[in-house]
């Protein structure tokens, strides 16, 4: 292989066998070497392959900002939660949690203490990402000598969450995550229902949100079904159409895009799944009321008892 460039003595690009670049890292693998040297492969410890047309130098450059006994910390981490080797290849997200790390690292040296305000969110709607953010946090914790609070669980399953886009912005993630809350929360305001989060259906349906947002993002969305199908799916549930309409402003509002009819009709079928669930769950209830709230007599629904429930899980 061949050096392309040296960006410290422990991080080079290179050119690989096949003509592709490739980020080498390893101790000493860049000192005292310049471009169009052959790289000592002896000392490469790591290959990073960069993807989603990501700029090489970019995810260089960070890369050697990032002390390699970090990098090393959590890549290891990763292979013992049993994170699939897609995850573990990615380039991007390896350097998103090594970032995340350091930084997080220098915070607790230096004794600043964080809030996090999205640990409700990211259990209740990213619930595999959450235990993966757990189980990572324990083991980088067990190579620490003075761990990390157990709020950066929370973090960590942000970044995971994020692995799914191509763009590495982890301020598309945030806005998902709020926006999903607003949809879940316009679905109980329409309905003067509360929603399991926990329930299969209800997991389905943020699946599919989840997916709709990826779809947004490529500008890929569902288009084209045979015209009878919307129209039945219109016809079987009106209530349902209706609130996924006003879905569909939110989205366009949050989102700067156009939602399709295609789009719609399918949150509509969602909606319709999670809501009947809902509402026989809640036409059970001894007292008439919701199993997870009851309404009020103005109609609203008093969330207090399931938010109870909720933090003593």
């Amino acid at each position: 292989m061949e050096i392309l460039r040296v960006f410290n003595n422990n991080v080079v690009l290179a050119k690989d066998g096949n003509g592709g670049e490739v980020i080498l890292t390893g101790r000493g693998l860049g000192f005292q070497t310049k471009p169009g040297q052959s790289v000592d492969e002896s000392k490469i410890v790591r290959t990073f392959v960069p993807s989603d047309g990501r700029d090489p130098d970019h995810l260089a450059q960070m890369l050697a900002d990032i002390a390699p006994e970090t990098i090393r910390l959590v890549v290891d981490a990763m292979k013992e939660t049993g994170l699939d080797e897609h995850q573990s290849a990615s380039t991007t997200l390896v350097l998103a949690l090594s970032d995340h790390i350091a930084g997080a690292i220098e915070r607790r040296r230096r004794g600043i203490d964080m809030t996090y305000p999205l640990i409700g969110e990211v259990r209740n709607l990213y619930p595999r990402e959450y235990g993966q953010g757990r189980s990572l946090l324990a083991a980088i914790n067990a190579r620490l000598d003075a761990p990390l609070p157990d709020g950066e669980a929370t973090s960590l399953a942000m970044h995971l969450v994020n692995a799914g886009f191509a763009t590495g912005d982890l301020t598309y993630t945030y806005t998902m995550t709020g926006v999903i809350q607003q949809m879940l929360d316009i679905i109980e305001q329409t309905y003067g229902l509360v929603l399991d989060r926990e329930s299969v259906n209800v997991g389905r349906f943020i699946t599919h949100l989840r997916y709709l947002f990826i779809r947004v993002h490529q500008h890929r969305q569902l288009d084209g079904e045979p015209a009878p199908i919307i129209e039945a799916i219109r016809a079987a549930y009106p209530k349902a159409v209706r609130c996924a309409s006003t879905i569909r402003s939110l989205l366009e509002l949050r989102l700067d895009a156009d939602i399709s009819e295609d789009e719609v009709a399918y949150l509509a079928m969602h909606v319709a799944r999670v809501t009947a669930d809902a509402e026989r769950v809640g036409a059970g209830s001894d007292d008439g009321s919701h199993a997870n709230g009851k309404r009020t007599e103005d109609g609203r629904v008093d969330r207090s008892q399931a938010n109870r429930r909720q933090e003593a899980r």
